[in-house]
C-alpha cells in the first residue's frame, strides 16, 4: 500500500483517536500521519495467505497472529504491519502493540523502498522482533531476515520451504502465493500441471 503524505502535524493522542474512527487507515511517522492507499487483489491474497497460515498454526498457543488492522508502535511511530505475530503482549492498548514477536510486510513497487529501508531499520529496533519477512507480490520473492543472525536475509523461492522458526513454524513458498497471478506463479502452475 503506497503512503500519501498529510500536511497536518499531530500529537500521538490526537493520531490514535482519529485513526478510531477514520475510514482509512493512517500511518505516524514523526508526529506527520501518511494516508495509506487500498491494496492489490494480489496484496491481499498474499497477506491472507499468511494469516491462514499463522492462525491455524498457533490455535493453540500463547502466541497469537494479527492482519493488517492493528497497529505496532516503535518509539514515538505507528505503522500498520500486512500480518504480525505477538507472543508476549504486555501493551495494555487494543489497537496497537510494541512487542511483536514476527512482522510481514507485503511488497508492491510503490512500497518496496520504504518497507525495506524505513520500517526494516524501525522494527529492528524493536527488542521482542525476532524475524522480519518481506514478500513480494509482482514476482516471486520471500526475504525473511531473523534477529540471531544479526539480521542478514535469506530468499526463498518456488519449491522451497521456509521455517518460522521462533514459532515452529515451516510453510511452502508456494502456499504463500496460492491464486496470486503474476509471470512467476503463471509458469509454476503450467509447469506443475504438467509434471
Amino acid at each position: 500500500m503506497a503512503l500519501k503524505k498529510n500536511i497536518a502535524t499531530i500529537t500521538e493522542d490526537e493520531y490514535l483517536a482519529g485513526e478510531e474512527i477514520a475510514k482509512n487507515k493512517h500511518e505516524f511517522i514523526g508526529g506527520e500521519i501518511f494516508a495509506m492507499s487500498g491494496a492489490s487483489k494480489n496484496h491481499e491474497r498474499i497477506s491472507g495467505n499468511i494469516f491462514v497460515n499463522l492462525h491455524a498454526h498457533l490455535q493453540n498457543s500463547l502466541c497469537e497472529p494479527f492482519a493488517s488492522d492493528v497497529k505496532v508502535k516503535v518509539g514515538d511511530d505507528f505503522f500498520y504491519p500486512d500480518a504480525m505475530v505477538v507472543c508476549e503482549d504486555q501493551t495494555e492498548q487494543d489497537y496497537y502493540t510494541e512487542m511483536p514477536t514476527i512482522i510481514v510486510e507485503v511488497l508492491s513497487k510503490s512500497t518496496r523502498r520504504y518497507d525495506a529501508t524505513i520500517k526494516r531499520t524501525a522494527y529492528q529496533s524493536i527488542p521482542t522482533l525476532q524475524e522480519y519477512i518481506l514478500i513480494e507480490q509482482d514476482f516471486v520473492d520471500v526475504e525473511v531476515s531473523r534477529k540471531k543472525d544479526q539480521w542478514c536475509s535469506r530468499h526463498y523461492l518456488l519449491g522451497e520451504s521456509l521455517t518460522l522458526e521462533s514459532i515452529g513454524l515451516t510453510i511452502k513458498v508456494e502456499d504463500l502465493y496460492q491464486r496470486v497471478q503474476n509471470d512467476d506463479m503463471k509458469e509454476f502452475v503450467i509447469n506443475r500441471n504438467r509434471a
